[in-house]
């Protein structure tokens, strides 16, 4: 606890330096500490207003919705007003480390969020047939096909960090408001166009092996770790001219509030990683259920089907050759899976 002695000095400070920030910080802040972000706070309203508003219109439908997606959904509206607007929002553009952490929250855990609230999902249930068919249309275009291609997707998590910190852009969302509220933005979307082909919860243009996502989140985790350690130990401070104009005359030194921000990147970039290499895993679990019921069934249905075509003739239920054949090897949904082209 520092004494008001220290306290008064403190204050004091500031001003005799030119600084005009706000007050050293302290772990309360992350409570207690609140500015506006008008952008975000207003993007948060509508889409969680209108979440909740198709959820209970599906209610109203006789259908259920699982109450873990919208809990995910709203979680991650919560946490990006949160990360923008909290003490991480205060002093994002006064520590180095604040906007480290910040940046992690936005481009992994909160799209990470949002993409398990399925709401592309949602919006198709709700849609009238004329509009489910456009939008899934326009997830089978060209366009979505691409952005949603494994290496693209990958390429727009694991490059914006590299980008911001070793180019002008940086200083930019320091020193610009619009460039701050910017990043608040693009780094969220970025996020969304990682995870929600990586899921596959909501419609994606082409699905891909949920083993691919696991081997492509290990080479994430080799990315951040990469971006940890040049920061930590390149020996060169990012926007030093910024952060020496600012003049902050308290907490740590240039030096040590990059080496704590490049640790952040570090270790917190992989702790988020955890819960999506859960909900990955979890995600193949199911869906491998979901097609065993299916094969199930239709084997089910196949024997049944025999078993009535021999009774109406008199003779007994035989499997030809062709019969035997594994039903999944034609299925054009699932051919792909086993790589059966015919």
């Amino acid at each position: 606890m520092q004494t008001s002695v220290l306290a008064t000095a403190a204050s004091a400070a500031p001003q005799a330096l030119g600084y005009h920030g706000p007050p050293p910080w302290q772990w309360a802040d992350l409570a207690t500490s609140w500015t506006a972000e008008p952008v975000v706070l207003a993007l948060a309203v509508l889409l969680g207003g209108g979440y909740l508003l198709g959820v209970r219109a599906l209610a109203r439908a006789g259908e259920r919705w699982q109450p873990t997606r919208t809990a995910a959904f709203l979680g991650g509206l919560l946490l990006w007003i949160w990360s923008t607007c909290s003490g991480l929002g205060v002093y994002e553009r006064i520590l180095f480390t604040d906007r480290a952490v910040q940046i992690v929250l936005l481009l992994m855990l909160v799209p990470l969020l949002l993409a398990l609230g399925a709401p592309v999902s949602l919006l198709v249930q709700v849609s009238p047939p004329a509009r489910r068919e456009r939008i899934l249309r326009a997830l089978r275009s060209g366009p979505s096909k691409l952005l949603m291609f494994p290496a693209v997707s990958t390429a727009l998590l694991m490059a914006p960090p590299w980008l911001l910190y070793f180019t002008p852009w940086y200083e930019k969302s320091l020193s610009s408001g619009a460039w701050n509220i910017g990043l608040h933005l693009s780094l969220v979307l970025l996020g969304l166009a990682y995870f929600w082909p990586r899921l596959q919860i909501d419609p994606v243009g082409h699905e891909y092996p949920h083993l691919l996502g696991l081997f492509i989140t290990f080479a994430e985790v080799i990315f951040d770790a990469a971006l940890g350690i040049v920061l930590i130990y390149g020996g060169h401070l990012v926007a030093e001219h910024y952060y020496v104009a600012l003049a902050r005359p308290w907490g740590p030194s240039l030096a040590q509030d990059q080496t704590w921000g490049g640790n952040s990147l570090w270790v917190l970039g992989d702790l988020v990683g955890l819960p999506f290499l859960c909900a990955l895993v979890r995600r193949m679990i199911v869906q491998g259920r979901e097609e065993t019921a299916a094969v199930d069934a239709a084997l089910d249905a196949r024997f049944e089907a025999a078993a009535v075509a021999a009774a109406e003739s008199g003779t007994e239920p035989v499997e030809t050759e062709q019969g035997m054949r594994p039903w999944w090897l034609d299925d054009p949904a699932l051919k792909h899976r086993y790589g059966a082209g015919s």
